[in-house]
């Protein structure tokens, strides 16, 4: 069964004046035309999720739908989903496609015959006047290896898509083989039936679908995917790409495009009593096929607003069922002749719900996160893509505290959290069909954090196009979680999530700073602050380069050198950054003086617990392989580093791309400030001091909070005579714990140092304050210390983690202090560990051999 959340209006028009152009009464749409955008048209490009547009593409329209063609230009490209590279560019290929009604583009590319790289030129061959306008894209045989191509966008009064010709001629004088396989980008659903490839859209409430097939000619027979072109031969053939209000109607429009008779469908959905219409439901029609033939796809098609599915479909017999999340499905049968009319109503059983209202201690309402595990013989939910927030698997996470959740009959158990800082709510359901449940949920933020706020410096949602996570899915997603600082960066483009943050009425839990994500085939970089640039490539965005110091300098004095500028190396190779520049297996001192250009790079993201390793390796294997791989514990070789007199931030995160089982709610920081509320938070004025002197907190549940001395904290430098205290405090929720307090000294495990509840239970505690204790530290030379709190045994109460990559080990640790003994300044010792710092290129035995295993 499919499973479809209510629909809920989630995606308006992020230009006003397009909105009021398309209702204003008397407004002429039917005319086709198209036109390069200039100055002053900006509002004129499609808009939706997905839109790309910018200034010097080419807009196609008529009555029924806006497209938009990519200009040729220097690195004109969508967002990453179509790469980077010298081939990365993609002008002269549909960026965008959207109902004239219903802006909500979902497109992110669509290039003809997988077309890709530079191109001659991009232009207009007709404006419309005549009813239709089109626009060629042409790759002279000169610059494509002796093969002409073009490719015509053109579209027509009437129809609810555009046609799409593509011709290839061999002007060389030997044979080539070309590609004629067409691609886009990537879809939750997709699908192909009667020759015609179809794609759902990501999270299905925004009920846009589109399809595309070959459009048949007399005579003209089916293509290969790759065709071998004589010299001197040409091939040209059609397709009809569609966009509809679902898959169904996108698909029935490519059929009737080439010729296949339609009739029309007209199907109310209505609850049982008939007064209100059901508008999360989906219209699964099936495949007919005879008996022992194999069946490619079904498409789905959704209501309006009143309930109604009304769309035209190819004439004939269907069977299909009317589903929704938490109802019994409803077969249906119809028949459509062409040119007729069916009208039939589905009144349908009420849906089986769970109703939240989930408060704080005060009564007010929360932002959270629901997990909904089925128990006993109940089937794992699916309530929807892993993209989406509101309905993903088996969890929903929600900007506010009231909601429901339709989900089937059987026995669940129910956990709502709100982040780390907060209590949870546990509890067993067991459902009738049709029946509502109340969920009354009070959440006590029980941790302490005053003075401190929570952030994650890297996260993505589908402008970044390595994931197609909706911003406002990943923004309900880190209020869930309750992060309170979260810097916008998006792979490759200025971007800045704050409009969509007042949009979801999320001002007062979340802060934000304009930043991006600079990425390429080796060192990624985060950058914050910055300035969007609207209708330009990238939003105003640098260029990669290979070599991360010209990356990172190129980022320090973008737009202007700032005090408050914050740049980190993500996900780091450090064998890399550090030994092994060439990546060929020698030692050759890395990129030297790369520490000194960026501020922090990430230790933590995903599983990695590695600052207690015992080796700068670890060997494992990937799923379902035999063979073992090597690995670099990049927090091993962090701590090599800081012996060598590198002072390298920590940064934990999450690298969030999804929301379920990618997203927020691992790795966290906290940081300082002078205020509690995250929509007074500054980073200008307050957090960025902090953050350039590493006065971090890395944790994964646990509330770690250390000083040293007369009250320095991490990250800072102090002075000591010989016995420094620390004072150690860790504050942990009712679902989380800790049993070990480990003492690094400059990078070590001191054994004198270790804690745990089994060898000093006086020093533990059961409540929400696990460990307060202040401990003398003796030093005979200079040192940095790192104090690491830990579950080492057991598990957790209930299912945190789970919107992160894995099930992470409670864990907290922090920026180092840097005590000088000596009064003659701090001096790095020069230890590694016992082990040379790694080069990138290792084999399993040759780690197996510096290991002694």
């Amino acid at each position: 069964m499919m499973n479809f959340a209510p629909l809920t209006p989630r995606w308006p028009l992020r230009l006003s004046l397009l909105a009021a152009l398309i209702a204003a009464p008397g407004t002429h749409l039917h005319a086709a035309e198209a036109f390069e955008v200039g100055a002053g048209r900006e509002a004129e490009l499609p808009v939706g999720k997905e839109a790309d547009g910018i200034r010097g593409d080419f807009v196609l329209r008529n009555d029924k739908i806006t497209a938009l063609v990519s200009q040729n230009a220097p690195l004109r490209r969508a967002n990453m989903s179509t790469f980077y590279g010298e081939d990365g560019v993609t002008p002269g290929c549909l960026y965008d496609l959207a109902l004239r009604d219903k802006q909500d583009d979902q497109l992110i590319y669509f290039g003809p015959a997988g077309q890709r790289g530079q191109v001659s030129y991009v232009k207009i061959v007709e404006d419309g006047k005549q009813g239709e306008c089109a626009v060629e894209t042409v790759i002279t045989a000169a610059k494509n290896g002796g093969v002409y191509k073009r490719h015509e966008y053109r579209v027509r009064d009437g129809e609810q898509g555009l046609r799409i010709q593509t011709t290839l001629r061999n002007e060389g004088k030997a044979p080539v083989k070309v590609s004629t396989k067409d691609a886009w980008t990537r879809f939750n659903e997709t699908g192909e039936r009667d020759g015609v490839t179809w794609a759902d859209a990501v999270d299905p409430d925004d009920r846009i679908g589109y399809a595309y097939g070959k459009l048949s000619a007399p005579g003209a027979g089916a293509i290969a995917d790759e065709v071998e072109l004589q010299p001197g031969q040409v091939l040209t053939w059609v397709r009809f790409l569609a966009i509809g209000r679902s898959p169904a109607e996108a698909w029935s429009a490519v059929r009737g495009a080439n010729g296949v008779p339609t009739g029309r469908l007209e199907l109310a959905l209505a609850e049982a009593d008939g007064t209100k219409p059901v508008t999360g439901a989906g219209l699964v029609l099936e495949q007919e096929i005879n008996p022992g033939q194999k069946s490619d796809g079904s498409v789905v098609a959704y209501p309006d607003s009143q309930g109604l599915i009304a769309l035209s479909l190819p004439s004939g017999t269907y069977h299909g069922s009317v589903e929704e999340a938490g109802r019994l499905p409803r077969r249906v049968s119809f028949t459509l002749n062409q040119g007729g009319v069916v009208k039939q109503q589905e009144k349908l059983e009420p849906a089986t719900r769970l109703k939240f209202v989930v408060q704080d201690a005060r009564g007010q309402s929360l932002p959270c996160k629901v997990q909904i595990l089925a128990t006993g013989e109940t089937k794992p939910l699916n309530l929807g893509p892993v993209m989406r927030a509101h309905g993903c698997k088996d969890q929903y996470h929600s900007e506010k505290g009231e909601f429901s959740v339709q989900v089937p009959a059987g026995t669940y158990k129910v956990v709502v959290t709100r982040g780390i800082e907060y209590s949870h709510h546990e509890q067993e359901v067991a459902l009738a069909q049709g029946q509502e449940l109340v969920v009354d949920a009070k959440l006590a933020r029980l941790v302490d954090t005053t003075g401190w706020i929570s952030t994650d410096f890297h996260n993505h949602s589908t402008p970044s196009g390595d994931n197609i996570c909706g911003t406002a899915d990943r923004l309900i997603n880190i209020a869930a979680e309750h992060l309170e600082f979260t810097p916008t960066t998006e792979h490759n483009r200025i971007y800045d999530w704050r409009p969509t943050i007042e949009r979801l009425g999320l001002s007062q839990e979340i802060q934000t700073v304009v930043g991006m994500e600079l990425t390429g085939s080796g060192s990624h970089f985060n950058c914050f602050p910055l300035n969007p640039v609207p209708f330009v490539q990238d939003g105003g965005a640098p260029v990669w380069n290979a070599d991360p110091r010209i990356t990172a300098l190129t980022l320090r004095g973008w737009q202007g050198e700032r005090q408050d500028r914050w740049v980190q190396i993500n996900h780091p190779d450090m064998a890399f950054l550090y030994n092994d520049r060439h990546a060929d297996g020698v030692a050759d001192g890395g990129y030297l003086g790369i520490t000194e250009m960026v501020n922090g790079m990430e230790t933590e993201n995903f599983v990695d617990e590695g600052v207690l390793a015992d080796s700068p390796w670890r060997l494992t294997k990937a799923k379902n392989s035999l063979a073992t791989r090597v690995e670099t514990v990049r927090q091993f070789i962090w701590l090599q580093m800081l012996n060598q007199g590198h002072r390298i931030h920590p940064v934990a995160v999450a690298d969030a791309h999804a929301v379920h089982g990618n997203g927020v709610g691992g790795w966290r920081m906290y940081l300082p400030s002078k205020t509690d509320e995250p929509a007074k938070i500054d980073w200008t004025n307050d957090l960025a001091a902090h953050a350039l002197a590493g006065h971090f907190i890395l944790t994964t549940g646990p509330f770690l909070q250390v000083t040293a001395g007369d009250g320095k904290l991490p990250g800072d430098d102090v002075r000591s005579s010989g016995v420094l205290p620390l004072k150690v405090k860790v504050q942990c929720t009712d679902w989380i714990d800790i049993d070990r307090v480990q003492i690094l000294v400059n990078g070590r495990k001191e054994p004198s140092l270790n804690f745990t509840r089994a060898t000093h239970p006086h020093m533990f505690k059961d409540g929400v304050v696990k460990f307060d204790q202040t401990i003398p530290v003796k030093l005979g030379k200079d040192a940095h210390l790192i104090v690491v709190a830990l579950l080492e045994n057991g598990d957790l109460k209930t299912g945190y983690g789970t919107s992160g990559q894995a099930k992470l080990r409670p864990m907290a640790y922090h920026t180092p202090f840097y005590v000088d003994v000596d009064g003659h300044g701090f001096q790095a010792n020069g230890d590694n560990l016992g082990y040379d710092v790694p080069v990138a290129k290792m084999t399993p035995d040759e780690v197996r051999a510096k290991m002694g295993k």
